[in-house]
């Protein structure tokens, strides 16, 4: 059986090779090797044309949408906190284009991190641009902090993960209102949302921590699953 080929989404950053420094597209090996490790062909989006996002998608049996710096408050109508990074807007638009046409075409998606935030815009939700803010404290953001989160062991998450999974996950960055169709399916002992599915969707699960480092490749391995 041929492998489903897997978009994986990318940066448009600054990079050094030899005596080179030049415009790059980007993205982690990490990602690659939990959708190989699934059985899956990973090939990576370059964040260009997004009027070019409904050709690509049509191409993939699945789609990534993977982690980054948070997404621009103008996504979503909200405002840009001083403290959040400076938006990468051609990637936000891509990214955007992409997550609507693989909703429109029914092809599956696993949303990670910064990912499930676009997949949320995508639908129409909104964000809280900085949750220190509201939680009053950073416990959110630091890498060394795991925690558990619970899980709905009816949702495809659960069906995947189990109903408490430990993570690290480290945000700046929420949901404040799911998109359409949308549902919570994970959540953090303060109640933030961590996990999120599409309703009707073959497959399409966003979380909010990083699946593909460590060793637990389950999500992946459903994603690939789904996009047979």
């Amino acid at each position: 059986m041929s492998r489903p080929l897997i978009g994986i989404t990318a940066y448009l950053e600054a990079a050094r090779w030899s005596d080179w420094v030049r415009e790059a597209v980007l993205s982690p090996p990490s990602y690659a090797k939990a959708v190989e490790r699934a059985g899956g062909a990973p090939v990576v989006l370059p964040p260009l044309s997004p009027h070019a996002a409904p050709d690509q998608v049509r191409g993939l049996r699945g789609v990534v949408l993977a982690g980054g710096p948070e997404l621009g408050a103008a996504a979503y109508g909200g405002e840009q906190h001083p403290r959040a990074a400076a938006p990468q807007e051609h990637r936000d638009r891509f990214e955007l284009a992409v997550a609507r046409a693989a909703v429109e075409a029914g092809v599956p998606i696993l949303a990670v991190a910064r990912g499930m935030h676009v997949l949320n815009v995508a639908q129409g939700g909104t964000l809280i641009p900085w949750l220190p803010d509201v939680l009053g404290d950073d416990r959110h953001a630091d890498p060394a902090r795991p925690h558990v989160v619970q899980v709905s062991i009816s949702s495809r998450l659960g069906k995947a993960v189990g109903d408490r999974v430990e993570v690290t996950a480290p945000h700046r960055q929420s949901v404040r209102r799911l998109g359409a169709g949308l549902l919570a399916v994970a959540w953090a002992e303060d109640q933030v949302v961590e996990g999120v599915e599409l309703q009707g969707h073959r497959f399409a699960v966003g979380v909010q921590w990083h699946p593909e480092r460590g060793g637990d490749n389950r999500l992946f391995d459903a994603l690939v699953e789904a996009a047979r």
